[in-house]
């Protein structure tokens, strides 16, 4: 029929026109073909362990493969050349947590995206709140008998980070300046080695994600006494918030989904509402909660503001930790 038609249009002005419009190829609905969840970490970590959640139920959404591809460095530089150097129609997405995206262009050199112009967001996956620990050896069973003890030994107690401009050494140090304690800092290189520190009495306290802790607060190793978000986590609901002690205080990271820039709407839309619905689903929730973070499923426009927030939240407590570009 098509070609029919376009027989008889031939030799008119029109003719490559109206078979052109006609084509399949431009006519193919989105997705027509796999798509990747690219993430900028080794396999194992939280945005990865996020990504393995949404993959088989995006897959059973869309009709299409979803699949994982890991392609961790170079602070995010990497992964995010895979998704600005691919078309932008939704078939390669970037799945990672919000420091990646506001603290690591600020502290390093080798950075070299930049989130407002290469991008484009597409769905708030959920927030991850880090808990405030300290050892089972120090004298303090609350948030309030710590922020005394702290305030009784200024400069005596100390705490270790997984290393200098992450948002575990962040978030204390906001916490130092909000509730004004004088805490030294010990960095270490990442959770893997900070956790077993403070365990082991080598520092007194530590910001960390529930699954690193929660092994150690069962074996009455560590004990819980804060969380950084704005409020009480279901995986610990007794445990205060330090918003609860400074109003505004959330250093819990976004965990994220963006395409590259100029991904037509209604696709990052469609991936958005499929996400929403994702993290509802029981199965999902207890994926996602235990790897600590809280499902949202939020829209773009809503990861965008999140985003924004984190970033002036996080620049400020960079500054006042006066961390340098490397």
């Amino acid at each position: 029929m098509r070609r029919m038609f376009c027989r008889k249009l031939a030799g008119t002005a029109v003719a490559l026109l109206a078979c052109t419009a006609l084509s399949p190829v431009l006519a193919q609905p989105y997705p027509s073909k796999p798509i990747r969840l690219i993430v900028p970490y080794s396999p194992g970590g939280l945005p990865d362990t996020v990504a393995r959640a949404l993959s088989p139920h995006l897959s059973k959404a869309l009709g299409q493969t979803v699949f994982v591809e890991n392609k961790p460095g170079a602070g995010g530089s990497i992964s995010a050349a895979v998704i600005t150097q691919s078309p932008a129609d939704g078939y390669n997405l970037l799945v990672t947590d919000g420091p990646l995206l506001t603290i690591s262009p600020l502290i390093n050199k080798s950075v070299t995206y930049n989130v407002d112009k290469d991008f484009a967001p597409v769905s708030l996956v959920g927030k991850a709140p880090l808990f405030l620990a300290v050892n089972a050896r120090v004298p303090a069973k609350t948030l309030d008998e710590f922020i005394a003890l702290a305030k009784a030994r200024p400069g005596k107690l100390n705490y270790g980070s997984s290393g200098i401009g992450g948002i575990h050494h962040l978030t204390a140090e906001a916490m130092k300046e909000a509730l004004g304690l004088e805490i030294a800092h010990i960095p270490f290189k990442g959770s893997a080695n900070s956790v077993p520190a403070m365990i082991g009495g080598e520092v007194d306290m530590v910001f960390a994600s529930p699954p690193s802790l929660m092994g150690f607060v069962k074996s009455d190793k560590a004990r819980l006494i804060a969380i950084n978000s704005l409020k009480r986590s279901p995986l610990a609901p007794d445990v205060p918030a330090l918003a609860e002690k400074s109003p505004g205080f959330d250093f819990a990271f976004n965990v994220a989904v963006l395409a590259r820039a100029g991904t037509p709407k209604d696709i990052t839309d469609r991936i958005a509402t499929e996400i929403a619905k994702i993290v509802k689903q029981p199965e999902v929730v207890e994926q996602l909660q235990a790897a600590g973070v809280d499902p949202v499923g939020g829209s773009g426009e809503q990861l965008a503001s999140a985003l924004k927030s984190e970033g002036e939240r996080l620049t400020a407590a960079a500054r006042r930790a006066n961390l340098k570009s490397e």
